[in-house]
């Protein structure tokens, strides 16, 4: 990736519906060249999709929480597959720090969030966590 791929990229972060005429004109390019670079990008994996992204408060029935995983010893890859494979784990993170992995939850309800919790902590390998509810989103 050269720096135009990179600023074409920081641009549909920004607004994945920008038009290929409004990005080639930021990038100073031609509008084929932005196609191209777009399905360069997608064709290697780069860009895996677009998507939408919510207000956190445009969900008020979804519970956020955060789970910080401690791993024993050499385990981590049986862990991340374990956690990638349960429905209620959003997002998988791999950290530095006192966490090995840090797993945003997603439940419809405390009841629901219990059960998740409680199926994350019989997975072979873990050897702690700690989970913080997420309560609102400043920026």
């Amino acid at each position: 990736m050269d720096e135009i791929d990179q600023s074409l990229i920081a641009l549909l972060r920004q607004n994945a519906r920008m038009n290929v005429a409004d990005l080639a004109q930021k990038l100073k390019v031609s509008r084929g060249t932005v196609s191209n670079r777009i399905r360069k990008l997608e064709d290697s994996g780069v860009i895996q999709g677009f998507t939408v992204k919510l207000r956190p408060d445009s969900e008020p029935d979804v519970i956020r929480a955060w789970m910080g995983v401690l791993v024993e010893g050499n385990q981590t890859r049986l862990v991340t597959a374990s956690l990638l494979g349960e429905p209620g784990v959003a997002a998988l993170h791999d950290t530095n720090g006192r966490w090995d992995l840090l797993a945003e939850i997603e439940a419809r309800s405390m009841a629901d969030l219990s059960k998740i919790l409680e199926r994350i902590r019989l997975i072979k390998g873990i050897r702690s966590t700690e989970t913080n509810i997420h309560l609102a989103t400043y920026r």
